[in-house]
């Protein structure tokens, strides 16, 4: 079975080269093979996004703009693991509602996604949200989710502007691809009908994130 192994080499040593507001820097260093190695590691607090499904097929999306990334990225809602003690899973239904006042009654557990796993801790939990509604209220919003753009787009849009490079962002890359997995199966063509795959329980284990390792 092709899985990833979990478990870290000891830290050695480590250095705190810079404070930031969401993620700070430090050098760590380990043992491998016998030799001695010193990397500079993102040390991030995780984060959630959500891949909200109307009775339609159809996903939220969000169109932000991300300075790093030099333009406007069509993304799934998300939002940082940064507050103390908050269950992911309350941290994504506060992001749904923040991003773009909707609510879910149906969550299950989609993937979880390594964004840069040779510099970064960051790892994306992503739910699968069903039976979604609208809130009564529309959220206040600041900064870059100031100028944000809501839209429902249906998968099948998706995975082609995935496969025609339309599309960058990673988080949403792997949810619709993995969607459309769902919806049709995995391996070789004279398997796919007995070979379904399925969304995991919300409560799956996120043993990959720093906190619960």
């Amino acid at each position: 079975m092709l899985a990833d192994a979990l478990g870290a080499q000891p830290v050695l040593a480590r250095e705190r080269l810079f404070d930031g507001r969401v993620w700070d820097v430090e050098a760590q260093e380990f043992e491998l093979g016998g030799t001695r190695i010193r990397r500079e590691v993102v040390v991030h607090p995780g984060a959630v996004a959500i891949a909200a499904v109307n009775e339609r097929d159809e996903l939220m999306l969000v169109h932000q703009y991300r300075h790093p990334a030099g333009g406007t990225l069509w993304e799934l809602p998300a939002g940082l693991l940064d507050v103390d003690g908050e269950d992911p899973l309350d941290a994504a239904k506060r992001e749904l509602a923040e991003e773009t006042d909707l609510a879910a009654d149906g969550w299950q557990t989609l993937l979880d996604v390594s964004t840069s796993g040779g510099g970064s801790t960051e790892i994306i939990r992503v739910y699968l949200a069903t039976d979604v509604r609208e809130l009564p209220d529309a959220f206040d919003r600041f900064h870059e989710e100031a100028e944000m753009e809501r839209r429902w787009v249906p998968l099948d849009e998706i995975v082609e502007a995935a496969l025609a490079m339309r599309i960058h962002n990673a988080t949403l890359l792997s949810a619709a691809l993995a969607l459309a997995a769902m919806r049709t199966g995995v391996g070789t063509a004279h398997r796919l009908a007995a070979h379904r795959v399925h969304a995991h329980p919300v409560d799956v284990p996120f043993d990959w994130h720093p906190l619960h390792r």
